[in-house]
């Protein structure tokens, strides 16, 4: 997928979130506090958010997605892009393909990538360390970034590896207020993750 189509798909999500939150409309719903079922994934919320569904992905807010969306890519396949934007090519296999078996370092550095393709900048990753969901290991790793017109964004991201695929979830909000307001809250969702049948 093309820089320019990946954004206008990142724009028509967002506006289809923000849709939804005011008017509760088709594709989104409310997801209140307490527990809640995500693809194969169980999980526990502080917080209530607008759901919007698509296909192996979901992007949650509180306040609209310009001020924190939480995005969950479930069962990425090897081969596809992380954020589902595309499959691995000839062309260019340093892309920001899932393979099986990465090692934790290299699942934080093709979701990095995977958000500078994105349209993001200045987009780092750091401390990386080990995550559970449940009996499953995982990563977790804290983020920084800037929207394309300046704005600092901080954020959290989570990943595991479940029968081959990659399941992974990423908070971001304005670094000024929105991260500060809920980043303990989010951590305490990704700290309840599992993987159901």
């Amino acid at each position: 997928m093309s820089r320019k189509l990946l954004r206008i798909v990142t724009l028509a999500l967002a506006v289809a979130v923000l849709a939804a939150c005011a008017t509760g409309g088709a594709g989104g719903r409310l997801q209140t506090a307490g527990d809640a079922r995500v693809f194969d994934l169980a999980l526990d919320t502080e917080l209530d958010w607008a759901r919007l569904k698509a296909p192996r992905q979901e992007q949650w807010t509180i306040d609209g997605a310009p001020l924190n969306q939480l995005m969950i890519i479930s069962r990425i396949k090897p081969g596809e892009h992380v954020f589902l934007g595309a499959k691995a090519r000839r062309s260019r296999p340093d892309g920001p393909w899932f393979r099986a078996g990465m090692r934790p370092d290299e699942v934080r550095d093709i979701v990095l990538d995977g958000l500078r393709g994105g349209g993001w900048a200045n987009v780092r990753g750091s401390d990386l360390r080990p995550a559970t969901w449940g009996p499953t290991p995982g990563l977790r790793f804290d983020l920084a970034l800037d929207n394309p017109g300046g704005l600092q964004y901080r954020g959290l991201a989570t990943a595991a590896e479940h029968d081959g695929r990659l399941t992974l979830l990423v908070w971001i909000a304005p670094a000024e207020h929105y991260y500060g307001r809920d980043a303990e809250a989010v951590s305490r969702l990704f700290d309840s993750l599992r993987f159901v049948e």
